[in-house]
């Protein structure tokens, strides 16, 4: 069976972390001023996520 993932833009991170979510089917955005702008532009919250243990 194929699969074809698609990829986020945390595909282009260095962290292993951010890394490990480079596959998953949200859009997620590293710490940027692109993140920020999308959020003002579209009235929308900022979802903060700093890691798990």
């Amino acid at each position: 069976m194929a699969t074809n993932k698609k990829t986020n833009r945390l595909i282009a991170e260095k962290s292993p972390y951010l890394l490990q979510h480079a596959h998953n089917p949200v859009e997620w955005f590293p710490w940027n001023e692109e993140a920020f702008d999308k959020a003002k532009r579209e009235n929308k919250p900022i979802f903060l996520s700093i890691g798990y243990s």
